[in-house]
């Protein structure tokens, strides 16, 4: 059966971007069949027979980056009135290279993972070539090669050449061969190889053909010989092509992605604001990546603001104060025309005044009940600031929500003003309607509002239930939750994390025993962890939707294979863990640094916040040549180390300060 099968095709696949270019009609060059999907017409050669037919093949790739740079020049000419041409860009932008210099490349094309930020701060670019070796480098194979590329640039790693005549060819990487174009040079310099015979050497290795290396390797030494350069070194330079055959690049194709990647490091370091809001509104339908750009944001102090009736648009936007607010469009329920809808109004007439206001000026038949409440939900009329959000939602102590009544009021007003101007002896007038009454009840809990405002956009804005517990989770845990996705790196560590519970899972295994399984959010990532067993039982009382937990456990291997786990060993509410663990707060402060109104303020925050844990100082500096450490343990005051009160010590520049524990 197997040799009836080997050589049949299992099905035909259509390349993503290549395209097939014929001076003619295509049928007269090369046989063609409709897709299966669609009506557009391939090739029944394959990608390699066809270019040995003669045909031009052409990749064209459809990127997201374009639209996130357009889109980022026209915020810009929205935001400061100019339009930046992006091919006119100079590639000497010192704002743009201090960027690449720091590692700060989350957003922006090529450059973002974790790897490349870690050498491009040791790298330090400084010029376009950095950046198109770099792109060439950071790939399997090549990677080997980074750390001397990096030491030969600043000059820690000599600089070699097999033989003086490849200077003028590999200098502009440190003597470094990265590029499939330096080897066709280097052929036709050593070896005299025509243009057309070093592309054949290129595209053998670039495909890795070796049979075509091996019939190409006489002729280059040979020639080579012929031209006066020593076997022995010929040699040597083949081998070293040959290992470089197993990840040739060619610098054409790191040079157009490198520039794509300048043009969005260009936009980051010129315009965080307006580039961040485009690379938000690009990610839109992905709530994880929307929650890590804005956590970028935040790393570079560009607030990230809710949904606003007046300033946003459909999309992210950039307002006035150089904030991004979140678009309309994100919040389920309005719909595109009732969007858009307000939007068109609010640019002809200008910003709403009021809830009444905004009822009164959008078509009601598109800018339903529903699409009201949903703005309100999310926050969108928290700029009218005499109503909270409830007041929209639920009725108050008249009967009526706030949004009914609004509707009601501008439906009425319509009304009227239809009634005056159908009427045969009408006269035209001010249609004096007063606006509702607005009856009174109580605003809806943080936790509520947080709550409800993530149900209708994803994610929280405003804040987040965790800022409760953020003593908690920045002195009392030693792993954020995000670092549970390399367990690899906490192997054999004792864990403790905190977070809230977004979902639980009560199951049954294959065996019929019960397991549960938990998934904890910490502010900027969630993690999902199981219990088996005993640990189950013991545990499932506290396995609860929207609980605030406090997690320890070990990383270890699962007891029947050698995947890591994160074992469970002991879970407590995160609220109770504070007077548990907390013995007290330490200061610490430099000799030079104190003075009157240091002494004065620390003394103020701590009378003000008595409590039950120790507070103590610790100063540190010279006296002369010699170092001096004093502990100074208060007996006079106690502290409550509460999150008001380690919020104002960090406010003291002077100042910094540990938790001790238990």
């Amino acid at each position: 059966q197997a040799v009836v099968l080997e050589g049949s095709l299992r099905n035909i696949g259509v390349h993503a971007c290549g395209v097939i270019i014929t001076p003619d009609e295509m049928s007269k060059f090369i046989p063609l069949a409709r897709s299966r999907d669609s009506e557009m017409m391939v090739t029944q050669f394959d990608n390699s027979v066809v270019e040995d037919a003669g045909m031009l093949k052409m990749d064209f790739l459809g990127l997201k980056t374009l639209s996130i740079i357009k889109t980022t020049v026209e915020n810009v000419e929205k935001q400061f009135g100019k339009k930046i041409d992006m091919d006119t860009v100079l590639l000497d932008d010192k704002k743009t290279y201090e960027l690449y210099q720091r590692g700060e490349t989350n957003g922006t094309f090529q450059f973002e993972s974790l790897g490349m930020q870690k050498h491009l701060r040791a790298l330090k670019p400084d010029r376009f070539e950095d950046l198109i070796a770099m792109n060439a480098l950071y790939r399997p194979g090549p990677m080997e090669y980074i750390p001397n590329f990096i030491a030969r640039k600043h000059g820690k790693e000599a600089i070699s050449y097999d033989m003086p005549i490849m200077e003028k060819y590999l200098s502009e990487t440190y003597g470094i061969t990265i590029y499939q174009e330096q080897v066709m040079l280097l052929s036709q310099a050593l070896a005299g190889f025509t243009k057309g015979e070093a592309d054949v050497l290129r595209k053998a290795m670039g495909k890795k053909k070796r049979d075509v290396l091996d019939k190409m390797k006489p002729q280059f030494i040979r020639q080579a010989k012929e031209n006066g350069y020593p076997e022995e070194k010929l040699e040597k330079i083949w081998k070293d092509w040959e290992a470089f055959a197993a990840y040739a690049f060619n610098k054409s194709h790191s040079t157009c992605y490198s520039l794509v990647a300048y043009h969005t490091g260009y936009l980051k370091a010129n315009y965080p604001a307006e580039y961040m809001a485009s690379v938000l509104t690009h990610n839109k339908n992905n709530i994880d990546k929307v929650s890590f750009f804005m956590e970028e944001c935040k790393n570079r102090n560009i607030p990230v603001l809710g949904p606003h009736i007046n300033e946003s648009g459909h999309d992210f936007e950039v307002n006035k104060e150089g904030e991004i607010r979140f678009g309309l469009g994100a919040i389920k329920g309005t719909g595109g025309y009732a969007v858009q809808t307000i939007i068109t109004e609010r640019n002809a007439n200008g910003p709403f005044s009021d809830i009444f206001d905004f009822a009164k000026r959008v078509n009601l038949r598109t800018v339903n009940k529903k699409s009201f409440e949903s703005l309100a939900k999310a926050g969108a009329f928290d700029c009218f600031e005499n109503y909270h959000r409830r007041q929209y939602i639920d009725p108050d102590d008249e009967g009526t929500s706030l949004t009914e009544k609004a509707v009601k009021y501008a439906s009425r007003l319509h009304e009227e003003e239809a009634s005056t101007q159908s009427s045969l002896f009408g006269e035209a007038g001010e249609i004096n309607i007063s606006k509702p009454k607005v009856g009174r009840i109580e605003p809806y809990s943080e936790m509520e509002k947080l709550n409800i405002e993530k149900e209708m956009v994803g994610l929280y804005i405003s804040g987040h239930p965790l800022n409760q517990f953020k003593f908690e989770i920045d002195f009392l845990t030693n792993t954020p939750i995000s670092k549970l996705a390399e367990l690899d790196k906490l192997k054999g560590q004792e864990v403790t994390v905190g977070g809230i519970v977004s979902d639980v899972k009560h199951r049954i295994s294959k065996k019929g025993n019960p397991f549960g399984q938990l998934t904890m959010e910490g502010f900027n990532d969630s993690h999902t962890f199981y219990l088996f067993g005993q640990e189950y039982l013991k545990f499932k009382p506290m396995l609860e939707e929207g609980w605030f937990l406090h997690l320890t456990g070990i990383v270890q291997n699962r007891w029947n294979n050698d995947e890591l786990e994160f074992k469970i060993t002991h879970i407590e509410p995160l609220s109770e863990i504070r007077d548990k663990m907390t013995k007290g707060l330490e200061l610490k402060v430099r000799l030079e640094d104190v003075n009157a109104a240091i002494v004065d303020e620390v003394e103020r925050i701590v009378e003000a916040n008595p409590g039950t844990s120790l507070f103590k100082i610790s100063l540190s500096g010279t006296h002369g040549d010699k170092p001096i450490n004093l502990d100074m343990l208060s007996r006079k005051f106690t502290i409550n180390p509460s999150n008001e009160v380690i919020k104002e010590l960090q406010s003291i520049d002077e100042v910094r300060f540990k938790v001790l524990l238990n």
